[in-house]
């Protein structure tokens, strides 16, 4: 005898297809509810937990400043991290309340805490703590904030040294502290904290002997990779970008838009060292997505020329920037860390240099 099996979809009566309708569009509504909360409570959670550890930070601070001896200062916390464990658990070693302390010393405001601590985690905190240099944390900090790393992509732009390969680490220290503080209250993000040099491009395994195609292949093969290394606000919009110019075809190798800056980025590749031919190729494209591309708006595009070597003198003498073009370096090899750094220092040394010169003539010219 055959077993008869029923439809259940006929079986299901008109009424109870109805419950269920109004259930999912109920549901709809509700679940991003439950999300939203479920996000505001882990960014409060965090925050009460930054602020205690800032709070404990200060007030142990407090003591400590008033022993000369630091030995002493170090028996205190010792006795103190005892104490606390026994009494509350885990989370208050002698090494985790010197963090707290560190903490508390480097970041003094408590509204800037505050602000920071709705996107930055106790483990950046910690990351940027051990950063000696005020600017170079305000950097990170508000970079973070504003791209919303996690503490993975902190690290790696730390080891990168993304601070030291941006302009605004060879301006002068007041400068850059105005443009520092433009970004953590106005969020107003300048071309000096966007663009690098030298870009690190060693993720994108090229040989000993490559094409500029090759290198522009390899770059959208590891695009994501790529703009990590720009920064999160660079969308990708063409390869080989064809311009035309009196009946002449000319192409840009990339071409993005940053959000941020609210303009077109024209990226030009090149193997070899910097030539000042460079500079009026780039100018033709920037003229040119000026006049076409550049909607209602948006900033004048800017143009970034990355080649295997820059030339100092040339790029200082043509005065590049005013006409929004930036000229970079990048490394396919890494070098040692130890090289890298003092690389960088030197090129930072130099530019600082070169600007107290310039003050120095303007000061004259006016005298």
């Amino acid at each position: 005898m055959k077993k008869i099996v029923k439809n259940r979809s006929t079986s299901i009566k008109p009424g109870h297809l109805a419950l269920m309708s109004t259930a999912e569009r109920i549901l709809e509504d509700i679940r991003p509810l439950i999300e939203e909360a479920r996000r505001r409570a882990v960014i409060a959670t965090n925050m009460v937990l930054v602020m205690r550890n800032w709070q404990i930070g200060r007030r142990i601070r407090v003591d400590i400043l008033n022993f000369e001896r630091a030995g002493y200062g170090k028996k205190i916390v010792a006795t103190l991290s005892q104490q606390l464990t026994l009494e509350f658990g885990r989370g208050f070693t002698r090494d985790a309340l010197f963090r707290m302390i560190q903490f508390a010393e480097y970041f003094q405001n408590p509204k800037i805490v505050a602000a920071l601590s709705r996107q930055l985690g106790w483990s950046h905190f910690v990351e940027i703590s051990g950063i000696k240099d005020q600017l170079k944390r305000e950097f990170y900090s508000e970079m973070c904030r504003l791209e919303r790393w996690s503490i993975r992509t902190l690290r790696s732009k730390i080891h990168g040294m993304l601070y030291e390969r941006t302009a605004i680490s060879k301006k002068p220290v007041e400068l850059a502290k105005k443009e520092l503080k433009a970004l953590r209250e106005e969020d107003r993000l300048t071309p000096d904290m966007v663009f690098r040099d030298p870009y690190l491009l060693d993720f994108l395994g090229l040989e000993d002997i490559y094409s500029e195609k090759d290198l522009e292949s390899a770059i959208l093969r590891e695009l994501e990779r790529f703009l990590i290394e720009l920064g999160t606000d660079f969308a990708f919009l063409a390869r080989q970008k064809r311009i035309v110019v009196d009946n002449e075809d000319y192409y840009l190798d990339l071409l993005f838009f940053h959000r941020r800056l609210r303009c077109l980025v024209a990226i030009d590749l090149k193997l070899g060292r910097f030539q000042a031919a460079d500079k009026g190729q780039m100018e033709l494209y920037l003229r040119w997505l000026e006049k076409h591309e550049k909607r209602e708006g948006e900033a004048s595009p800017i143009g970034l020329i990355l080649c295997a070597e820059k030339s100092a003198e040339h790029i200082e003498l043509m005065q590049l920037q005013k006409g929004g073009i930036r000229v970079a370096e990048y490394l396919t090899e890494l070098p040692p860390q130890k090289v890298l750094e003092k690389k960088l220092h030197e090129a930072i040394q130099m530019a600082r240099e070169q600007l107290a010169i310039k003050k120095g003539q303007l000061k004259r010219e006016k005298g």
